[in-house]
């Protein structure tokens, strides 16, 4: 059986749903390859959203049009804002979410996007062809044959398969085949890649272990509550719809360490058992104490898995040790002394494939039409994961059309920075997304993914028009709230006595409300109870004046360093404007050292800034290319 399409995604989880959607809502006719249509969007390991870096990578994906932030908001069971003690460069949302209802609002997501269809099956086998021109032999991706015998053809076809790759799970000395507990892996369709010429390579994750919560003592642990204020991911979502639960906190003892230690040579990790890099910014609990051997605890998160179970993670014990272990570790901490467990934590192995393989857009250097998104383009993370099959999702569209490709440079949004360092510096682990990755931080808040991205993603045709107007009203008032504070001045006698109470400087003349907003002890809500006017102003926006007033304030507040960076952002456009790919024969120019020859002849970056980021080409090699390109 034959059946086609515009574009196929192979994967169901946070990637190929978002790649899906995009593709379909862009007009495409996009078929969407699952194994288990009761699984699509399943949060493998910690049932969260969000988080340092991740919380702005969601924003910029719903800003985007996509639909993470949506999901997430109407399966929410907890929501923070981290960081909040910084500023809001790198404040950063997360939420707790309701597991099985996540998979559910994803469920209908589907089934009501237009030009979408699900197919319950398991690739096997890419297809390719070649493509005779005159000037060289290219190959082209046609589709792919599942384990059923179907063959789905398409122009476009984005790989989105998450650990299941020859996915081998580990628990101690023990080693099953799956793609994750209870699913099995898919075999021979990695094999189906390779043959084209594509390296690949294997890495490790893990999770771990659920616990039943009526065997904890809360009373000796800490409680974690959430917050009830404005903040949320989508400004089109609901606002807290499920009952907020909190999560809870406490510590490993140095008798759970001695149980630990104890295990360690039956460990996957240690016995030899698994080579594989794990991620470095997860690790287990048993690599903890390898690594930080004089630790005497390490601190535990117990989070609800939803408001209908029973069943709880404990986030910091990632584990692959054996289940006996696992439990005795748990029992001596005093919470868990009479712990029942669901099942126990455990370490993965999967394929993925180089990244450095890739453009920009997602698509594979060596196969056209092929895209890949998600762990297989070596991160690690629902929300990298999502960001990723966002934009594979919208050049697979665009592929089909023959149309103009979309990218982001590293100063439109964290996506942009995530996607630029995996092409061009590759990975040796698990990728995760942090603040410190970005250099252009101060642009790419959370509140302002949608003044950098939703414009253009409604020109291009996936943002939709309610998405847009919204963004333009928001706009509108934001810079309302502006023009009024840079054009008021206030005097002395309103306002001195309240400048002395927060311990700032008094007027000696008159100033302009933007002028105190931009001194640190002054915010609006401070100072809104002092100018009435202010306040009325600050009011009068018609939807979310909450979120409005904040965007405003952080932009009259940090104006000067958002400035600055957006001048240093501007001198890096210009390298990022001086094509070089096709241009050099790198491993013929002596005058670059050893390393960046072959790291540039590998990479073939497409413009002069991707080749500064490529590690090996250091500032030298840069001013060789350009004295060569003067030439």
């Amino acid at each position: 059986m034959i059946l086609n399409y515009d574009v196929i995604v192979i994967g169901g989880g946070h990637a190929g749903c978002e790649a899906a959607t995009a593709a379909a809502n862009m007009g495409a006719r996009t078929c969407l390859v699952t194994m288990d249509m009761n699984k699509i969007g399943q949060m493998s390991c910690n049932p969260a959203v969000g988080g340092i870096a991740k919380g702005q990578i969601v924003r910029e994906i719903d800003a985007l049009g996509g639909q993470m932030g949506l999901v997430t908001d109407k399966t929410a069971i907890q929501f923070r804002m981290l960081n909040r003690s910084k500023g809001p460069a790198v404040w950063s949302p997360r939420a707790q979410c309701d597991r099985e209802k996540f998979i559910w609002e994803w469920r209908t997501v589907l089934d009501q996007t237009e030009n979408l269809d699900i197919w319950q099956d398991q690739a096997e086998e890419l297809l390719v062809e070649s493509v005779e021109s005159p000037t060289q032999q290219r190959k082209q991706v046609v589709g792919v044959k599942t384990i059923w015998g179907a063959e789905l053809r398409a122009k476009s076809v984005v790989i989105t398969a998450g650990t299941f790759l020859n996915g081998l799970m580990h628990i101690g000395r023990t080693k099953v085949p799956g793609g994750r507990i209870a699913e099995p892996a898919v075999l021979r369709f990695t094999e189906s890649i390779a043959r084209h010429g594509i390296r690949y390579d294997r890495m490790k994750t893990g999770t771990p272990v659920r616990i039943d919560r009526r065997s904890v003592h809360f009373e000796d642990m800490e409680v974690q509550p959430g917050e009830n204020d404005y903040h949320q991911f989508s400004y089109f979502g609901p606002h807290r719809a499920l009952k907020q639960l909190p999560c809870w906190t406490c510590n490993t003892t140095p008798e759970t360490h001695e149980v630990l230690r104890s295990g360690l040579a039956d460990s996957p990790l240690y016995n030899g058992q698994i080579q594989s890099t794990g991620p470095r910014y997860c690790p287990s609990i048993e690599t903890k104490l390898v690594t930080f051997p004089d630790k005497n605890q390490h601190p535990l998160f117990l989070e609800p898995e939803g408001t209908d179970t029973n069943e709880m993670y404990l986030n910091g014990f990632s584990s692959s040790m054996p289940m006996e272990i696992q439990l005795e570790a748990l029992r001596k901490i005093p919470a868990l002394r009479d712990v029942r467990v669901y099942r126990p934590g455990y370490a993965i192995e999967y394929d993925y494939f180089d990244p450095t393989q890739l453009k920009h857009t997602l698509e594979s250097k060596a196969i056209e039409g092929l895209f890949f998104a998600g762990q297989v383009n070596g991160t690690t993370g629902y929300e990298e994961a999502g960001g990723q099959g966002t934009v594979a999702g919208i050049n697979a569209a665009l592929h089909c059309g023959g149309e103009t490709t979309f990218t982001m440079r590293r100063d439109e949004s964290y996506i942009g920075v995530l996607i630029d360092d995996l092409v061009t510096k590759g990975v040796d682990e698990p990728y995760r997304m942090f603040t410190s990755r970005a250099e252009y931080r101060i642009l790419l808040r959370q509140d302002d993914a949608d003044e950098r991205l939703t414009e253009k993603s409604y020109e291009m045709g996936l943002a939709r028009r309610d998405r847009y107007d919204w963004w333009m009203e928001k706009k509108k008032n934001i810079q309302r709230i502006i023009d009024f504070c840079n054009q008021t001045a206030v005097k002395p006698a309103q306002i001195n006595s309240f400048l002395e109470a927060v311990g700032t400087a008094p007027l000696h003349g008159s100033a302009k409300i933007s002028d105190l907003v931009a001194r640190p002890q002054v915010n609006f809500q401070n100072l809104s109870e002092q100018l009435p006017q202010l306040k009325e102003v600050l009011d009068a926006s018609p939807n979310r004046k909450d979120e409005i007033a904040e965007g405003a304030e952080i932009r009259i507040k940090y104006k000067g360093y958002i400035e600055r960076e957006r001048v240093f952002a501007g001198k890096m456009h210009k390298l990022e404007n001086i094509k070089i790919k096709g241009k050099f024969d790198y491993m013929s120019i002596n005058d670059l050292s050893t390393e960046c020859r072959q790291k540039l002849e590998r990479i073939q970056p497409e413009t002069l800034a991707q080749a500064s980021r490529i590690p090996g080409v250091s500032p030298s090699d840069i001013n060789v290319l350009l004295v060569l390109l003067r030439k």
